[in-house]
């Protein structure tokens, strides 16, 4: 694990209890609240040098948010990414990446529009989105991203 991933965290407020804990970007198994011990919603940032170890491989698929600050989509969009990672706790991990960034990672998967939402579960590819959509629409997306076996490839 890269040295920034073991120490970037973020602050998560427990949706069931309201005990805040520090969720690491990275980690072998998924975050469980310390004082409740439910699953906590996982949001991590990432970038070109830690996005291996922090979306390529985490225990549970990860739902890939490529976007930039100036995308005013982008900020439309990311409440709902985080209430569908919320909804998930502890089957689904949200990863943000600003591609303004992190260029290799945009040049790697070809972002031609942001946001572009991704699905991946050990590494690869199940499912590919481009532009901002209602919520209805991202959690039936995501529901069948993570029912498929996947079959792109970035």
């Amino acid at each position: 694990m890269s040295a920034a991933a073991a120490e970037s965290t973020r602050t998560i407020t427990c949706p069931h209890c309201g005990t805040r804990n520090r969720v690491p970007a990275a980690a072998a198994s998924v975050p469980k609240c310390g004082h409740c011990h439910e699953p906590l919603p996982w949001i991590a940032d990432a970038g070109d040098d830690d996005f291996a170890v922090v979306a390529e491989q985490a225990p549970v698929p990860v739902l890939v948010d490529l976007w930039a600050t100036w995308c005013a989509p982008c900020r439309m969009v990311s409440p709902v990414l985080e209430r569908l990672a919320t909804d998930r706790a502890g089957a689904l991990k949200l990863v943000k990446v600003d591609i303004d960034r992190a260029p290799r990672l945009a040049q790697r998967f070809e972002v031609q529009a942001v946001p572009t939402l991704m699905v991946l579960r050990d590494g690869r590819v199940l499912a590919r989105r481009p532009g901002a959509a209602p919520e209805p629409a991202l959690r039936s997306w995501l529901d069948e991203a993570l029912q498929s076996r996947g079959t792109e490839n970035p």
